[in-house]
């Protein structure tokens, strides 16, 4: 049976599209997760909603219990996760506002726990497709349908943060042949793959980063601005995919 998660970052922390919605607070053995969590249902469909970064945006992308959030969705029985995430964009043609349905990243953390297993064994997981191929599939067809700016491919490229990048990085990062930049991808990513959870982006862009000489230089009251105009898209969009998710 189909339960989906939405792991929400900046302005989709706590969408109002569920009914029966309860908070629900889940132990586990990693510790406590982001915030209290939310179970409800979309379209009769079962759906649980952790704000990634906390009540009132409190959980700087480094200190997310990464582990705890993703633990709790399987405990929950979660199928499906469905991440939203604010970027910057690295490319001219992805421009603020604009949807990315992102099918590869590259890891620029460096203090983050990437796996559940440890002391006791070790988990060597395939990371080369690191997302949902069919879960992307479905919200690109339904971002079509909506008639939303969106990209069907991008690579990401997840920084440690909380700083945002120098110009060298953001052009490195280019250079690199990464199309968006965020902070939570990894090891969000990774820990659902480690626990069988079909998961999958949506990248908001917010910004040119720093790059782009003609933007002026990105802040965080920027970047919440642009996504509470982008909230009620995205919103739309999970009302109508959820629906339409099956169990592969």
């Amino acid at each position: 049976m189909v339960k989906v998660g939405i792991i929400g970052g900046s302005g989709i922390d706590n969408p109002e599209i569920m009914k029966d919605s309860k908070r629900i607070k889940v132990h586990t053995p990693y510790g406590a997760t982001s915030d209290l969590i939310t179970t409800g249902k979309v379209n009769n469909v079962d759906v649980v909603i952790i704000p990634r970064h906390g009540d009132s945006h409190r959980i700087y992308p480094s200190n997310v219990n990464y582990r705890a959030n993703i633990y709790a969705m399987k405990e929950l029985g979660v199928t499906h996760i469905i991440a939203p995430t604010a970027c910057g964009s690295l490319r001219e043609e992805i421009k603020p506002g604009d949807l990315v349905f992102i099918d590869q990243f590259i890891d620029k953390t460096t203090k983050r726990h990437q796996t559940f297993y440890e002391g006791v064994e070790v988990c060597h997981i395939s990371m080369a497709d690191p997302f949902c191929d069919k879960l992307r599939g479905l919200l690109v067809q339904t971002a079509k349908e909506l008639n939303y700016s969106h990209h069907e491919k991008g690579t990401m490229v997840t920084i440690e943060g909380p700083r945002f990048s120098t110009r060298a990085e953001s052009n490195m990062f280019r250079g690199l042949g990464c199309d968006v930049i965020n902070m939570t991808t990894v090891p969000e990513a990774v820990l659902a793959r480690e626990a069988g959870i079909c998961y999958q982006p949506i990248a908001m862009s917010t910004d040119y980063d720093c790059w782009h000489g003609g933007e002026e230089k990105v802040t965080t009251e920027m970047i919440l601005r642009i996504m509470k105009d982008n909230s009620e898209r995205v919103k739309q969009l999970l009302i109508n995919v959820i629906p339409r998710i099956k169990d592969w």
